[in-house]
């Protein structure tokens, strides 16, 4: 089972076996397209001609990271400061887990941890967090002990909240239809 969260085969190929990938993707999903943040990290592997490495982008020039995110298409409306937290992950990865991505889940304990460790990723807010924890439940079988406990209510079984629950094109539609209800909901609220 693979993700299906770019749209696009090769990208959707990277986020399943690279962890990287996936962080990234992560990060850059905000105030753009969501399968165009998962696009993202495809592309940068592109640009820089090789394989992602915590390491390399950690200590990569600032100016020239930037450069790369900005050329057009860039792989983010807002590219140099998507660049600066970009680099910012890796820097983390590299500090507190040797630079591999993958650690920040399979060496977590139970859910509390695991969400305690993703919401301390740059670009994560408490949200975000549970979306991810959720994310590597449903689709990339990560399930410490309480994941779902923490994850409340991104790991509902069924639901179609998230990026958590896209599996397919039709589930991709699915929640963008639940996140329209959801904003439709509350303007009516503040009205």
């Amino acid at each position: 089972m693979g993700l299906h969260l770019s749209q696009i085969a090769e990208a959707d190929e990277l986020l399943t076996n690279d962890p990287l990938a996936l962080l990234i993707g992560m990060v850059l999903d905000q105030q753009i397209p969501l399968e165009r943040a998962f696009a993202a990290p495809y592309e940068l592997v592109e640009r820089l001609g090789r394989p992602l490495d915590a390491a390399e982008l950690a200590d990569f020039d600032a100016d020239k990271l930037s450069g790369i995110f900005s050329r057009q298409p860039a792989l983010h409306r807002f590219p140099g400061s998507m660049a600066k937290r970009v680099q910012a992950l890796c820097r983390l990865l590299l500090d507190s887990y040797d630079g591999d991505a993958a650690a920040v889940w399979t060496t977590a304990t139970d859910g509390r941890e695991l969400l305690k460790r993703i919401a301390a990723l740059p670009g994560f807010g408490q949200q975000k967090a549970k979306i991810f924890v959720a994310l590597l439940g449903k689709q990339l079988g990560v399930t410490p002990p309480g994941w779902r406990e923490v994850c409340v209510p991104f790991g509902e079984d069924g639901s179609f909240r998230s990026i958590a629950d896209i599996t397919s094109p039709e589930s991709r539609i699915k929640v963008r239809d639940f996140k329209k209800q959801m904003k439709t909901a509350a303007k009516a609220g503040a009205a």
